[in-house]
């Protein structure tokens, strides 16, 4: 009997110096698909995503662009949606974060290929020109990932705090797991840098990262209605968990309503991915978690949902690491040692191109 997985697609930041020459290394049974996306950026004046992949260094300033950014992801996580052995796991539902919620529209069934990259190709160079606002990243969990009622009312008054402020918008942007994401415009970035209390390395501002999922955003979605026709989108052929934990099924979604969440409400209001892990959980009850890169960042955070829900008895990061150790029930293909559990074998790969 094959196994139940809920897939998780990665969001804009994925893509790292720890990760470059990710296609290089997992890609040559997709090479199809990147010359398409390549020849597709060519066609652009972009760099195409394997000149980027293949860099002989990271820049942050040139891999973490949007425009750039985005089909790399894309590439990426492809890749390794591929490599799912179906042999051995059924994928119940598909969800994602952030960006992520793009890329689950394209394995959801919900975009083709070529709609898929026409999606997040667009909405990934919306700010070429300029970049609106920024996102800031803070802890409301404790060292145990347990949530923090102090870290959590700290982080409300900062937010209140700055935005009676004269000049200043901020907003909530994302709802991490153990962390949340607030999006501002840069007199409220300021502000949140110095009045949120510093844990550790928090708060930070999350590199060449607009004020996503804010009111701030609203040129953008009016723009991406004008450049996305909903003739891209169609019935999704698994059921798909979005930024509100609302389950889109293959055989009852409305199209209009799916375009209009995707270039509208999910682009200008909170993204809950702590709601669309904890549906992902208790509405799908999967055998496994799976986590496409590139990279493995979005481990914690899901590790400190589960802990939320008190998952299978996980109290305590501890006890997380623990499982992991023993048993995974998230399984990252971005990091080596969980990859073969889930990828199919080399020659498997290779014999159905």
């Amino acid at each position: 009997m094959k196994k139940r997985i809920v897939v998780i697609c990665p969001g804009r930041g994925t893509y790292t110096k720890e990760t470059l020459g990710y296609l290089r290394q997992h890609g040559a049974y997709v090479q199809d698909f990147i010359k398409d996306i390549d020849q597709r950026r060519q066609a652009l004046g972009e760099p195409t995503i394997s000149e980027l992949d293949n860099a002989e260094t990271f820049q942050p300033q040139l891999h973490t662009r949007g425009e750039h950014a985005s089909s790399l992801i894309y590439a990426c996580s492809y890749t390794d949606f591929m490599a799912i052995d179906r042999e051995k796991y059924e994928i119940v539902a598909v969800t994602g974060n952030s960006m992520g919620w793009y890329l689950a529209l394209a394995y959801g069934g919900a975009l083709d290929w070529e709609a898929g990259f026409k999606v997040i190709n667009t909405m990934g160079s919306m700010m070429k020109q300029e970049i609106i606002g920024g996102q800031v990243i803070y802890p409301v969990c404790d060292e145990q990932w347990r949530f923090s009622p102090t870290r959590w009312q700290a982080a409300e008054q900062a937010v209140h705090k700055v935005s009676q402020m004269e000049a200043c918008e901020v907003y909530p942007s994302i709802y991490l797991g153990g962390y949340i994401v607030i999006g501002a415009n840069k007199p409220g970035l300021q502000a949140l840098l110095k009045e949120l209390p510093q844990i550790e390395n928090y708060p930070f501002q999350l590199i060449n990262h607009a004020a996503f999922h804010t009111p701030l955003l609203r040129d953008i979605a009016e723009k991406a209605f004008q450049k996305i026709p909903q003739s891209l989108f169609q019935k999704p052929s698994v059921p798909l968990i979005d930024g509100r934990g609302y389950v889109w099924q293959p055989y009852s979604t409305d199209l209009e309503e799916l375009y209009h969440y995707t270039l509208g409400h999910q682009v200008v209001e909170p993204y809950d991915f702590t709601r669309a892990i904890t549906v992902a959980l208790k509405d799908f009850a999967p055998d496994h978690l799976v986590l496409l890169g590139p990279g493995s960042s979005l481990g914690g955070s899901v590790g400190q949902i589960l802990i939320e829900n008190d998952w299978h008895g996980l109290k305590t990061k501890q006890d997380f690491t623990v499982r992991q150790a023993e048993n995974p029930f998230v399984i990252a293909m971005g990091r080596p040692d969980q990859r073969p559990l889930i990828a199919k074998s080399s020659k498997r790969l290779f014999d159905q191109q």
